[in-house]
């Protein structure tokens, strides 16, 4: 197998014959990734390895029933969002990575991810405990066949977490509209295209900016946000540049077979967001104050923590349920498996990316 450098090089070529890269974006990315203090931006911004280790995980665990599934699945890939009804719904809010895969996967990553923070922020969870509280979700959801995450009377901890003082509105335009002080750019006509399509008033001007250093991931491709003022208010939109899952890259396609990150998004159990679109080229989204992620290092109890780990374990459900018909075959497969099974993969997956963030960071010194 390649080594982490030479599957970097090899996957951002790729990546580049897919959209035209922003270089300052994939060179903050590679400054990220080698960071001395944190693992976690290393395990989030290299999906494409998790996908190669994946290839060489037991057979046992990939031999599992295939269903939609997230693919780069962690614990910051949950925020929140408005839906038609103008409800608080939490969930999964990212599925660049999307792809049918045994379910294990989702859920193997979901947890190494809490391997990788509960260092970085030192979370009082032991990961085998961790482990317990997604499967029990994900049991539960499949079993009563699925359910929004509605945070209006129900889940009164995420509802708090996500009107917490640091998702303020007025603290949240302060800071984003801090972006016009950028030049304005001229978005390529089929994002212009994109966001324009769901203003609520057509006469509207936005004001066009590039977006950088956000995320990890996704750093590198081209973004856009639209701002603009109406009734007497800040709203935004986003344009991301759509590309096909790092598991196209390993099949050595620059197509992806199917674009399940719409079927994701229409046919998952949700409350959906009405602002959010992936399409062909671009992924559109409404940007605001209650519909961003919910962030983690704010979780400090265990019981709380433990609830948290159960929801996004049940989350992984609803979007496994894209297929319906996969539920009584994954709970039968679920049933054959020992106790300890998702506690295994994720440690042992977990050390070989740790292994790659040693590698990276003497070759980045190195330089």
């Amino acid at each position: 197998m390649q080594n982490i450098n030479q599957a970097t090089a090899d996957y951002e070529a790729w990546l580049g014959g897919c959209v035209k890269l922003h270089q300052p974006d994939l060179d903050y990315k590679h400054q990220r990734m080698a960071s001395k203090a944190e693992s976690f931006p290393f395990f989030r911004g290299t999906y494409y390895r998790w996908a190669q280790h994946w290839q060489h995980t037991a057979a046992d665990v990939r031999a599992a029933p295939i269903v939609p599934s997230v693919g780069d699945l962690h614990v910051e890939n949950f925020g929140t969002w408005r839906d038609a009804e103008g409800r608080l719904i939490w969930g999964v809010n990212d599925l660049d990575e999307a792809d049918y895969l045994p379910y294990t996967q989702d859920l193997a990553r979901l947890a190494a991810s809490v391997w990788f923070v509960r260092h970085q922020l030192g979370l009082t969870i032991k990961l085998s405990d961790a482990c317990q509280s997604l499967l029990k979700g994900y049991r539960t959801y499949l079993q009563q066949g699925g359910s929004p995450f509605v945070l209006e009377e129900n889940h009164p901890q995420m509802r708090a977490l996500a009107l917490n003082a640091d998702r303020d509105p007025a603290k949240f335009w302060a800071k984003f509209t801090n972006l016009l002080t950028d030049p304005e750019v001229e978005l390529p006509a089929s994002a212009k295209r994109a966001v324009l399509q769901d203003l609520p008033d057509p006469a509207l001007k936005p004001q066009f900016r590039f977006r950088t250093q956000i995320g990890m991931g996704s750093l590198g491709k081209p973004r856009y946000v639209a701002l603009m003022e109406w009734a007497g208010s800040w709203i935004a939109r986003e344009a991301k540049a759509a590309t096909p899952p790092a598991t196209e890259w390993l099949a050595g396609s620059h197509v992806a077979t199917v674009k399940l990150s719409e079927i994701l998004a229409d046919r998952s159990v949700r409350c959906a967001d009405p602002f959010y679109r992936p399409a062909a080229d671009w992924i559109t989204r409404r940007l605001a104050p209650r519909c961003s992620r919910i962030d983690l290092a704010q979780v400090t109890h265990a019981r709380e923590i433990a609830l948290l780990l159960q929801a996004m374990g049940g989350e992984t459900a609803n979007m496994h349920l894209g297929d319906r018909s996969a539920a009584a075959l994954v709970l039968a497969d679920l049933d054959k498996r020992a106790e300890s099974w998702l506690e295994g993969v994720a440690h042992g997956l977990a050390k070989q990316i740790e292994a790659d963030w040693q590698a990276w960071r003497d070759s980045y010194r190195a330089v």
